[in-house]
């Protein structure tokens, strides 16, 4: 039994039945209750860009607090949600022309994953069929768990799952497979979207794959009618290299999510933005054809006010200039474990950096990510491994020192458990 009522996510209490206390943050340190500091460097779960606590980012939510802290979002507006919609279209390719306020990563997708098909069924298209890719996972609601691959994690739940067509992971030499059973797959006269993470698979295993082929399925895609949603709720503000992943494509997504650094990763806020069409196929004096979704929290004003200082620092501090160091630090400490017989597959896509540790027991379900964690831990460090995948994926203010700490570490954990 736990010493506390709360029940976290994705932590089996009958093994892990203590969580770590943190009292405060500051930067890219954790400071715990016990006095211990731990250096986060998975940015608590991708979400923390700058640090934690960055100043700008904390006197705007006090300000904003002081004005107004939350209003039904239906029939109403605010300026912070106004000013960040504006800036948003602003800020990102043209095309992307709407924003429609949620609360997650999750919620995101499964707004994206509605409005593609409130988009046909409007039109009166019997389009319903979603595509997407191997590997990939998009979040913990009914309609992100179906997009998202088949696993443990979501096998308990498999009657509540819709079906959805599977092309293969594009990887090295395997593009090819990858972009014929898409095609085939959008030839099919159901087939509505392809849901996709561009350029880096998150949870499952940050398996990075390459914009040329994130550009040819953007175009046949749109060669055969189907809407390409593009996933950045992890890839977006900066953790490519780019401020968002479809950026080094060239492309443009029919319906984009954001969400985790939008805030800087301080308050939770996510945005699916749209093409124009996809809006006016909503647009009608008819109200069955009205998008029906919400979130009570639709457009917290609090947390737009936190996004919009996220927005302010991408534009007064240099964060461009300090994830190209950063992705240059990463790639500089990574290289000698490129030719590592206790490690496979090393590889950087901006400032994310993962290697697989060669043990026999692979997999999310491995005894050895446990065990990785607890040692990270022991050292003053969070990197919490997908099983055997260790990934260090830190806020663009680490320190070269602290990188050297958690490259030593993993060199010794290669020692330990390789």
């Amino acid at each position: 039994m736990t010493d506390s009522p709360i029940w976290r996510p994705f932590t089996q209490h009958a093994l892990q039945a203590r969580a770590i206390h943190v009292a405060r943050g500051e930067g890219a340190w954790l400071e715990c209750a016990d006095g211990r500091r731990i250096l986060d460097a998975i940015s608590s779960w991708w979400v923390i860009t700058h640090g934690h606590r960055h100043p700008k980012i904390v006197q705007a939510i006090k300000d904003q607090a002081d004005r107004l802290d939350q209003v039904i979002f239906a029939g109403f507006t605010h300026e912070p949600a106004e000013a960040l919609a504006r800036r948003l279209v602003a800020l990102t390719a043209p095309g992307l022309d709407h924003v429609f306020y949620s609360d997650s990563g999750s919620t995101s997708v499964e707004v994206a994953i509605k409005m593609a098909l409130g988009y046909f069924r409007n039109r009166g298209v019997a389009r319903n069929r979603i595509i997407a890719l191997e590997h990939g996972y998009h979040g913990d609601t009914i309609g992100a768990m179906s997009t998202g691959a088949r696993s443990v994690f979501n096998a308990a739940y498999e009657p509540l799952l819709f079906d959805v067509t599977r092309i293969p992971f594009p990887s090295v030499g395997r593009e090819q497979a990858t972009l014929d059973a898409l095609e085939a797959a959008c030839r099919s006269a159901d087939a509505a979207a392809l849901v996709v993470e561009p350029l880096v698979l998150g949870a499952g295993g940050m398996l990075v794959y390459g914009a040329d082929t994130l550009r040819e399925m953007r175009r046949i895609c749109a060669s055969h009618g189907v809407l390409f949603v593009a996933d950045e709720v992890m890839t977006g503000f900066g953790r490519t290299g780019t401020l968002f992943a479809c950026e080094q494509a060239g492309i443009v997504p029919d319906i984009a999510c954001y969400a985790k650094g939008i805030t800087g990763g301080s308050l939770p806020l996510a945005v699916t933005m749209c093409a124009e069409e996809i809006f006016q196929a909503h647009y009608s004096t008819d109200r069955s054809r009205t998008f029906f979704h919400s979130s009570s929290f639709t457009a917290n004003p609090i947390a737009c006010a936190a996004a919009l200082a996220n927005l302010e620092i991408w534009e007064s501090e240099d964060v461009r200039g300090r994830i190209a160091r950063l992705a240059a630090m990463q790639e500089e400490r990574l290289l000698p474990f490129a030719n590592d017989a206790r490690f496979t597959n090393a590889r950087r896509i901006g400032t994310i950096a993962a290697l697989d540790l060669r043990v026999r027991d692979a997999g999310y379900l491995a005894t050895i990510g446990p065990e990785l964690y607890e040692f990270f831990i022991s050292r003053g460090l969070l990197l919490r491994p997908l099983g055997n995948t260790i990934y260090i994926l830190p806020p663009y203010c680490i320190e070269p020192s602290e990188l050297d700490a958690l490259y030593a570490a993993i060199d010794e954990a290669g020692d330990r458990f390789g």
